[in-house]
């Protein structure tokens, strides 16, 4: 089958690999219609997530036709259509049973690659390095899916691809963000990030109640989005303070909730300070760049919350602990629990509340996959989300 494959930093590849077969009576294979290059994808595509190999087959937000099952999977039959969801999950664990997906306890073989940085492992994740279980993703034409009685979702013919695809991951993973927030009537949100997941966490804000929303970015095309699509109101940060910009927006309170949906690559106007996360991160003293949650802490209201769904590895410097601390701010964080999410949402978009296709500006052939991360990395062609058929 083909596959796309990660090769080296800023290179991927569309390779012939084997088909996958059924390893545990508890698999299934998925012919794979659609999937998608996300925004997270760009970190192993650049490499600041480690144990990436040669050869490693990417993607984790895909869905299609069940193949094969195994034995034990009694939920699912051959030709039933399902989207799956990017956390591999037992069903069975503490975390599980808790509806923690992402934190599993039994899906992720290499736990003890990651328990020396993060504590303890979490769950595992298809397409997204060895640290999280070195399982083969969905950017291809077959994948194994283990646990299959437990993640794919199944949904009906005549609903097109595009308006359930996102059910794998961003668009969860925005209205995780959004509702961490603990939305109430009248609030206002600050979205940092006008990507897809940010587009996401924008419309769950309204979803959940929020008065106003207000997405920060740098590239006037997402921010076009966030206006037209999202309803909400933008700020350019490399054209505006933002703390200042938001002061004035919030009467000098600042928003009541404020997401991160940048993570690790952030970049900033302030030419000192992301010199200064650069240089550290390029001699390894720190994994990511925390622009974005630094000046979320810092503009959000006192008593606030400050959500976090972008993705971020390891470490990072100059975190100001003592705005969290003194200014009584809730941190909420997490990888997202997507099984906990798919049936709710796919009825919200079976009840026309939100057609998630809005987000995507590319659709495009698997053999085009090199293509399609060049474009979506160097922010070119007005590039927002790429979904890739196969």
């Amino acid at each position: 089958m083909k596959a796309n494959c990660w090769i080296a930093k800023g290179k991927v590849q569309v390779q012939t690999v084997p088909d996958p077969k059924i390893l545990n009576e508890r698999d299934a294979i998925v012919r794979v219609t659609s999937t998608a290059i996300c925004g997270s994808d760009l970190h192993l595509y650049n490499q600041f997530i480690p144990a990436m190999m040669p050869g490693d087959i990417l993607g984790h937000e895909f869905m299609g036709e069940v193949v094969e099952v195994g034995k034990a999977v009694k939920n699912l039959k051959v030709g039933d259509r399902v989207v799956v969801p990017f956390p591999i999950s037992c069903g069975f664990c503490n975390a599980c049973k808790a509806e923690a997906y992402s934190l599993c306890e039994n899906s992720n073989p290499n736990a003890w690659m990651v328990e020396p940085m993060w504590g303890y492992s979490p769950g595992g994740i298809f397409g997204y390095s060895h640290m999280t279980g070195g399982y083969a993703g969905g950017q291809a034409e077959y994948v194994r899916v283990p646990f299959a009685d437990i993640g794919p979702f199944k949904v009906p013919d005549g609903i097109p691809d595009e308006q359930v695809l996102f059910l794998s991951d961003i668009f969860p993973t925005g209205y995780m963000g959004a509702e961490m927030c603990g939305i109430k009537p009248g609030d206002i949100v600050a979205v940092w990030g006008a990507g897809p997941v940010g587009q996401f966490a924008m419309v769950s804000a309204y979803l959940l109640g929020a008065e106003r929303v207000i997405a920060i970015d740098r590239f006037e095309y997402r921010l076009r989005m966030a206006r037209d699509k999202a309803k909400a109101e933008t700020i350019n940060y490399a054209e505006t303070d933002v703390l200042e910009t938001l002061k004035e927006m919030t009467a000098g309170r600042g928003p009541d909730c404020c997401i991160d949906a940048v993570g690790m690559e952030a970049h900033s106007h302030h030419a000192p300070l992301y010199a200064y996360d650069r240089v550290k991160q390029a001699v390894k003293l720190q994994t990511d760049r925390p622009i974005a949650l630094r000046e979320a802490i810092m503009a959000c209201k006192n008593g606030g919350t400050v959500s976090v769904i972008g993705v971020y590895s390891g470490f990072v410097d100059n975190f100001p602990m003592g705005a969290v601390v003194n200014r009584s701010l809730t941190i909420k964080s997490g990888q997202c629990h997507v099984q906990r999410y798919m049936r709710p949402l796919f009825e919200r978009i079976q009840a026309g509340q939100i057609d998630p296709t809005f987000v995507i500006t590319h659709t495009l052939p698997l053999d085009e996959a090199p293509h399609a991360f060049d474009i979506f990395c160097n922010k070119q062609d007005d590039c927002v989300k790429v979904v890739l058929k196969t």
